[in-house]
């Protein structure tokens, strides 16, 4: 059919939100039964582009809604309202082992939605659009506010939402990998948390001090978030994912002066020496590194390192000591941690304490390790260095792309759910995203 007999039409609506806000893309004006590609493509900041598409056949009146119609082929199939953003993958050429993370959380995602004649493979680059348009997705709420914090020998960044506060706070960790990661600080900012991204394993935290850190940094940094004038210093969380789990459990159980008012771990485990400092637990998984499997593909299986679980209690955090709520979030498929092995022995421990009533758990089946907010594409495989070591290798993570795309959208609901009931007693907060200005 020749193009020039028609001008399709397409809108995203809203063309600009967060990352957790959904959006609506809906064709027009196209002719009845006419098959089309929708196509995402992210020019990433940092490295390679990411794309994902979807093959439509209009309705009778020429009309395609992706949040009501099926895709028929592409990088996902079905009714799939976000498909196009968490079935991204790299563009054809790039390298297979790379993950998407956001680096500047004060820019935008930035992604070009375009509409092309018949059900096109690949090859987008070459093709000339029927149709286009820009969509901005966004870490930070307007009116966010980032303050770099170095204060006390802490380095981390801290998000005040908008407004006078004070506000509930959290203290956010992640994993072994290292530097200072904000994109989810920044999320749990727009949704009016005053958030601390924690900085705890690079080098330039470690080699300050000829070692790495120990109790009193984690203190020293909720003393900041605790005392800032818009935070509520008793009503403050802890976050932590993979490595970060680690520590948020121990800080949560033991330290004296830390008190939190309820903790959630993502894709983490209570085994580590609990007399141990963050340089001994490393140790201890480096001693045991030789437990790690290798796939045929040559992708390292690190769960093997703590299982089976211990029966040694000076091996694993003893949770019983809890007095805060926990919540678990567990992908049964993650193959960096052994998350579900430990969410059972968490929930037996707790049950022999009399404290089982404070456990929440998440368990996802087919989801992987990397479970992260909302439409995030998966990762279940990429190139990987520990913060503490030189040697990089690809790390297989885990996870089925749909189950997990599902994992993280309800992990996410629920999280803040369980944050607001905690930390504002059920109250919203009522933040404004940028679909409601």
């Amino acid at each position: 059919m020749d193009r020039k007999q028609f001008c399709v039409k397409l809108s995203v609506h809203p063309s600009r939100g967060l990352v957790d806000e959904k959006f609506t893309v809906l064709v027009q004006k196209a002719p009845p039964g006419f098959q089309l590609t929708i196509h995402a493509l992210h020019k990433c900041e940092d490295g390679p582009n990411w794309e994902g598409f979807a093959h439509y056949t209009t309705s009778a009146t020429g009309t395609v809604n992706v949040s009501e119609d099926p895709s028929l082929g592409g990088t996902y199939c079905g009714v799939e309202q976000m498909g196009l953003l968490w079935s991204l993958r790299p563009v054809a050429g790039s390298s297979p082992w790379i993950r998407l993370r956001k680096t500047n959380v004060q820019i935008p995602l930035v992604f070009t939605i375009s509409v092309y004649q018949g059900h096109q493979t690949g090859g987008f680059v070459d093709l000339l659009p029927l149709a286009g348009v820009v969509v901005e997705r966004w870490y930070m709420a307007p009116d966010v506010q980032r303050i770099p914090i170095t204060e006390d020998g802490v380095t981390a960044a801290l998000f005040l939402p908008s407004g006078p506060g004070p506000f509930p706070g959290v203290l956010d960790l992640w994993g072994g990998g290292g530097k200072l990661v904000e994109y989810r600080a920044a999320m749990l900012a727009s949704h009016g948390f005053a958030s601390l991204a924690l900085d705890y394993l690079t080098p330039k935290v470690t080699l300050e001090t000829g070692k790495m850190v120990d109790s009193d940094y984690f203190e020293a940094a909720y003393g900041v978030l605790r005392q800032h004038p818009r935070v509520l210093g008793s009503r403050i969380a802890m976050v932590g994912l993979s490595f970060g789990t680690s520590v948020t459990l121990k800080v949560a159980a033991y330290s004296e002066l830390i008190k939190l008012r309820c903790v959630v771990c993502i894709s983490g485990s209570h085994v580590q020496p609990v007399d141990g400092s963050i340089k001994e637990m490393m140790s201890f998984l480096r001693e045991n590194a030789a437990k790690a499997r290798i796939t045929d593909d040559n992708q390292v299986i690190w769960r093997d390192l703590l299982l089976p679980i211990p029966t040694d209690p000076t091996l694993k955090v003893d949770v019983g000591r809890l007095q805060c709520p926990l919540l678990l979030v567990v992908g049964e498929d993650d193959q960096n941690w052994p998350a579900r092995e430990s969410a059972t022995d968490i929930k037996a421990m707790m049950e022999r304490a009399g404290n089982c009533h404070l456990l929440t758990v998440l368990q996802y089946p087919n989801a992987g390790h990397l479970i992260e907010p909302p439409y995030t594409p998966l990762t279940r495989s990429s190139f990987f260095k520990s913060a503490t070591s030189d040697q990089k290798s690809i790390t297989l993570w885990g996870g089925e792309t749909v189950a997990h795309s599902r994992a993280q959208e309800d992990a996410w609901r629920k999280m803040l759910v369980f944050l607001r009931e905690n930390l504002y007693g059920g109250t919203n907060p009522g933040v404004k995203s940028y679909s409601q200005l």
